[in-house]
């Protein structure tokens, strides 16, 4: 999952000089329940939250936009059959019933589930959740040509032909409704350990069957949330409304919310937004606050600001198939002349990121540090090796080339693209940054018809397994020519390494120790052919006005807004 973080060096020492810091990641409280009672909603029930940033972030299609910005958004608004709990921390990462009734034990060998449809659920348009609209939902995955299409659910029986002609998917054999009994049964081409977890993601949403197999851009879909979107204009704002026919069914998998609204504003400049928040006209930023006023920030505001852990990568897609870094030895010698530690300063410190060179973040499954691209080669990054790196790009051939870098129209982006800038031209490169906005460079950078070189992007878990990063992003069914859905960015395919995540992820099914330990070699094997420059890892912050209550945060999707209260 694809975000936006944006921090610098200046915020977090002006953060950490105000000494009151707030790490208010809860540690006390690990339950949903303790966040929403009867009690709670009927003293805090009610208000607007009034949300700002400086872009929107696409389309908001569910099955097909793949960022944290709106996918926050979507978990209030969209439900699947499965869910992440609505809890914080790393409670956030356990899977709950949602519009199941119950997680269903796997038949004939871990390849067939039976899901149960729970009865009285209404989409917000009013019209009732039937198993017709599951199996419809799950072909739209493919007929949209959803981004995890290939990956996360290329497993049902059927798939193979709905890749190939997504236009008539039908997955048939592979999903089964049974209107009588009010069950779907998906039948599996093998045992996938993971299933659950993709079936609690957006791209699984279930939506009304009539929805057209198309990007639905700016044009709301019906969900069964306690919210729903009732319009959007990327240029100016997202309203977010209760969905009146909204009835809460499980308060783990989705609670009611207590605000009454909410009203994400989109196009301001920085300088607007930190105004906004502390004067409580808004009641939390998606973007950094401006340099110029972290000081006021981290003296005047610290209890508003919350830092959380983070499963997630900054990193710099290298395109394997245009030149140079379709040169295995000019991707390692970018490798080896970042500075990591600079980078991490132009992020926010060292409270706030830690250098990698390795796909996996650290305590991930699978992770064992690793990094060859420093110094010292070992485990950690030590210092960048401009020698060894100028050396690669002789014997590559590739000096002089013209290389452009794609950015985020972003402080942070901006600031990192023209770091990377002057080590692509130290190197030996003609280099050049170009920034878009952040509203279009995800998916300008995925389609291979603009002919990025490279870029600059982060990566968010969807869900703790190594695959979730490695088989996502560089294996080759996540590769997709000519589509903005195709997050393979650096068009990385080693048919040999194909193999092993195979392999890895069928071994997760009964033994999950002796699949991450092969993980672990995976890890090795990609990062090695560098087909990204892995930046760092992030940690997470939101600044919020004085007025937020009850604030929660989800490893998995961050701040949950809908359980917050404005009253």
């Amino acid at each position: 999952m694809r975000n936006i973080i944006k921090l610098n060096k200046r915020f977090m020492t002006a953060l950490v000089r105000g000494s009151a810091i707030t790490l208010l990641f809860v540690s006390s409280v690990t339950h949903a329940s303790e966040f929403w009672t009867p009690a709670l909603m009927e003293k805090h029930k009610g208000g607007t939250l009034q949300l700002v940033a400086r872009s929107a972030a696409g389309t908001i299609d569910p099955q097909i936009n793949y960022t944290s910005e709106f996918w926050q958004i979507y978990q209030f608004v969209y439900d699947g059959l499965v869910a992440f709990k609505k809890g914080p921390g790393n409670a956030g990462s356990e899977l709950v019933p949602d519009l199941a009734v119950a997680l269903p034990m796997a038949k004939s060998s871990g390849k067939t589930y039976v899901f149960k449809l729970r009865k009285g659920i209404k989409f917000s348009n009013g019209q009732p959740v039937t198993v017709s609209d599951v199996v419809a939902s799950f072909q739209r995955i493919f007929k949209v040509s959803s981004p995890t299409s290939g990956t996360f659910y290329n497993n049902i029986v059927g798939a193979d032909k709905c890749l190939k002609t997504p236009a008539t998917c039908t997955l048939a054999g592979g999903v089964v409704a049974d209107a009588t009994a009010g069950t779907i049964t998906f039948h599996l081409t093998q045992p996938d350990s993971e299933f659950f977890d993709k079936l609690a993601l957006p791209h699984a949403a279930i939506l009304p069957a009539s929805t057209p197999d198309k990007d639905a851009g700016t044009t709301p879909i019906p969900g069964t949330g306690p919210y729903m979107i009732a319009n959007y204009n990327p240029n100016t704002e997202m309203k977010i409304v209760r969905n009146p026919y909204f009835k809460q069914w499980s308060v783990d998998a989705q609670p009611i919310g207590y605000v009454d609204a909410m009203v994400y504003h989109f196009g301001l400049t920085d300088e607007a937004e930190v105004t906004e928040v502390e004067n409580g006209q808004a009641d939390w930023m998606f973007d950094q606050p401006p340099t110029d006023r972290l000081g006021e920030i981290g003296t005047r505001y610290a209890k508003q600001v919350h830092v959380s852990p983070l499963e997630a990568i900054w990193y710099a897609p290298m395109n394997t198939r245009l030149a140079p870094f379709n040169n295995v030895k000019a991707r390692q010698a970018l490798s080896y002349a970042i500075n990591r530690k600079a980078v991490v300063n132009l992020f926010g410190g060292p409270r706030l990121g830690e250098p990698s060179c390795q796909i996996l973040p650290p305590g991930f499954p699978g992770y064992e540090p690793y990094c060859p691209y420093t110094k010292n080669p070992g485990a950690t990054w030590s210092a960048p090796n401009m020698a060894k790196a100028k050396q690669l790009v002789q014997e590559s051939g590739t000096a002089g080339e013209k290389v452009t870098l794609i950015v985020e129209d972003t402080a942070v982006s901006r600031a990192i693209g023209t770091y990377l800038q002057s080590v692509l031209n130290e190197l030996g490169y003609q280099a050049s940054v170009k920034a878009i906005s952040p509203n279009i460079e995800f998916t300008y950078i995925q389609n291979t018809k603009n002919k990025v070189q490279i870029s600059l992007t982060q990566w968010y878990q969807d869900y703790p397994a190594a695959s979730d990063f490695l088989n996502v992003l560089f294996s080759c069914d996540a590769f997709h020519p000519g589509s903005d859905s195709s997050v393979n960015i650096s068009g990385f395919c080693d048919p040999k390494i194909d193999v092993q995540m195979q392999h890895a992820m069928k071994v997760a099914i009964t033994d999950l120790a002796t699949a991450n330990k092969l993980w672990a070699k995976i890890d090795k094997q990609v990062t090695e052919q560098a087909p990204a420059a892995i930046l760092f890892n992030p940690k997470h912050i939101d600044f919020v006005s004085s007025r937020v209550g009850n604030y929660m945060y989800s490893s998995q999707r961050h701040w949950v807004m809908s359980q917050a209260w404005v009253k």
